[in-house]
């Protein structure tokens, strides 16, 4: 069966954070696929116009709101905009994150609280709010990282957001499906991205390098491959997956210590075999 050029034609779909990184990328993709976009953004108009025109010049529509979805107003207030606009959404990603890179020791009170009301709180409401315009069924899709099942340096706060995202999931799956509305998560491992370039800036930090190594796939992944992920969860092709993680990591999350990089002969692994022509 032949994939539908314009899966998302005649689709309304809003994505927190689309102004940049993976968020615009989406945008992109889904308007490509003749999506109408709201495209939400924090405070860079600038950004979030050029997404809208780039959207738009592929074939779809945008729509940009400001709203920050770090605060409950803010996320009714974008809800809002979305319901007088066209009355009606068929998916929702949840992407938009923030967090503090400290070890758990140096943890205060309001990075705990900015954590949740950043990361978890937005995607709760917001599927809310979008289950309440999505009178014909509809996709939700939340934006998680890996680790939500891993545990490395200063990500504690964070990570434990994305496992408790990862868990909303599972449970809104269950809740929503008999309404006609998927839900599911992708996993993203190292993504080229601005956020990863931050996260490796925290003084202290290890050289990406050292993580790169261990990667199966030998390099971070791009914006453009998490995006197609969702893409795929959001399209036609996906009906019958609901309540799912997808992992979009290069085979980061499958590896443990020892690792290959650290044996040595006989144990190495040897170059790729010639096996002739």
């Amino acid at each position: 069966m032949t994939a539908a050029p314009e899966p998302f034609k005649d689709r309304i779909a809003l994505v927190t954070g689309a102004s940049r990184g993976i968020g615009r990328a989406l945008a992109l993709t889904l308007g490509r696929g003749g999506a109408t976009v709201v495209v939400n953004y924090k405070k860079n108009t600038e950004l979030a116009e050029k997404t809208v025109a780039e959207l738009e010049e592929a074939g779809g529509r945008g729509f940009a709101v400001r709203a920050d979805v770090e605060s409950v107003e803010g996320v009714e207030a974008l809800f809002d905009a979305v319901r007088r606009e066209f009355g009606r959404l068929d998916h929702f990603v949840s992407n938009a994150a923030a967090g503090a890179f400290k070890n758990i020791l140096d943890l205060k009170p309001h990075h705990l609280d900015r954590t949740y009301a950043m990361n978890l709180r937005p995607f709760v409401l917001g599927a809310q709010q979008a289950v309440r315009l999505m009178d014909d069924g509809g996709r939700i899709v939340a934006l998680s990282s890996y680790g939500s099942v891993r545990a490395y340096p200063t990500y504690a706060a964070l990570g434990s957001m994305k496992a408790a995202l990862e868990s909303w999931v599972r449970y809104m799956a269950l809740e929503f499906a008999p309404y006609g509305i998927n839900v599911n998560a992708v996993n993203g491992g190292l993504i080229d991205s601005d956020s990863l370039e931050f996260f490796y800036g925290v003084a202290g930090m290890a050289d990406m390098s050292t993580v790169l190594d261990r990667i199966p796939k030998g390099r971070p992944g791009g914006v453009q491959e998490v995006a197609d992920a969702i893409a795929f969860l959001l399209a036609p092709a996906s009906e019958y997956i609901t309540g799912q993680t997808l992992v979009v990591d290069g085979g980061l999350s499958v590896v443990a210590p020892p690792f290959f990089a650290d044996t040595s002969a006989p144990l190495a692994l040897p170059p790729r075999p010639d096996w002739g022509g």
